[in-house]
């Protein structure tokens, strides 16, 4: 088939994008470059069924362009990274609003298949974990940017389930619990790039808040299996589903594992949350998925462990 994948040369788009292409797919990628590049699809370049397109799903008539040739689409473009989305509060909205609701009404005019990709932003600072797709949301002020990016989020959410009960457009949900892997770059907040890459250069391990706060990590390879084996399961049409993992760890453990695993003499040193966001701005002490639903749905398992993960991010940064 043709496939179209927004945000492809991102992070995880273009680890979806090889495994389609090795699945015999054509595969087109728009891209804006915003956050993904052109070193993590430049393997993919020489593969004549592979084709980049460098603009915004902002662009509706290049959009549209794409997903006339496409019949089945992964929504992965959209502002990500809380940094990202605290200094360009209205591109980001803009991005994640008005750009999904481009996808949308484009799948429904050719009759594609669509995934959106959502976030456990959408979960807000609620603390009833491990976090159910059909849960309660709890988010702050206005005042605060963060908010802003669960919002948008949770109005793709809106939009594509509209779509699906209005039109009956075949789409899946899917929230991302931080995925973690080779490419992925440390640049917009994340945090274990970003520790990694810090720890082989010897410089210190910067904890924001208290480190007590914990998340759980899964791998990208697990992540984009995930996505496609939901795309190609009929009975996952109109649902969203949670994708992650539920061994938990706190970003202090994190620091000192890291640390540990990359033989590094950095220091870990502790930065208030004013002095690296805005004023106000709020965190949450646990994050964590519950799996139930994907596991039932498509026998979802991880094949990475956290220390598994930690060792092919700090092999990638090392080479």
């Amino acid at each position: 088939m043709n496939i179209l994948i927004t945000g492809g040369a991102g992070f995880i788009g273009s680890h979806l994008a090889e495994k389609l292409l090795k699945q015999g797919h054509k595969i087109i990628v728009l891209d804006n470059l915003s956050t993904g590049s052109l070193e993590n699809v430049k393997h993919l370049r020489k593969d004549p069924n592979f084709s980049l397109h460098i603009g915004s799903i902002l662009n509706y008539e290049l959009l549209e362009e794409l997903v006339a040739q496409s019949k089945v689409i992964y929504h992965m473009a959209a502002a990500v990274g809380v940094k990202y989305i605290i200094e360009n509060p209205l591109l980001s909205l803009r991005t994640n609003i008005v750009g999904t609701e481009n996808v949308l009404e484009l799948a429904h005019k050719y009759k594609c298949k669509v995934l959106v990709a959502s976030t456990s932003e959408i979960y807000g600072k609620s603390d009833n974990v491990p976090f159910k797709e059909e849960d309660d949301r709890l988010l702050g002020s206005t005042h605060i940017s963060r908010w802003g990016y669960s919002t948008a989020k949770a109005v793709d959410e809106f939009l594509a389930l509209a779509f699906h009960r209005e039109k009956k457009l075949p789409v899946v949900i899917v929230r991302l619990f931080n995925t973690v892997g080779p490419r992925q770059t440390g640049q917009y907040g994340m945090v274990i790039p970003k520790f990694v890459k810090a720890a082989l250069l010897d410089q210190p391990l910067v904890i924001h808040g208290t480190g007590k706060q914990s998340r759980c990590f899964t791998d990208v390879d697990d992540v984009s299996d995930a996505l496609i084996k939901l795309m190609e399961t009929p009975k996952c049409e109109g649902n969203i589903y949670n994708v992650g993992s539920t061994e938990s760890i706190s970003i202090e453990e994190l620091a000192h594992k890291i640390k540990k695993a990359s033989k590094s003499k950095s220091k870990i040193e502790y930065m208030a949350y004013a002095d690296v966001f805005e004023e106000g701005f709020e965190d949450m002490m646990k994050r964590m998925p519950d799996i139930s639903k994907i596991e039932k749905a498509i026998g979802y398992k991880r094949k990475y462990t956290l220390d598994q993960i930690i060792e092919r991010v700090i092999n990638y940064y090392e080479e």
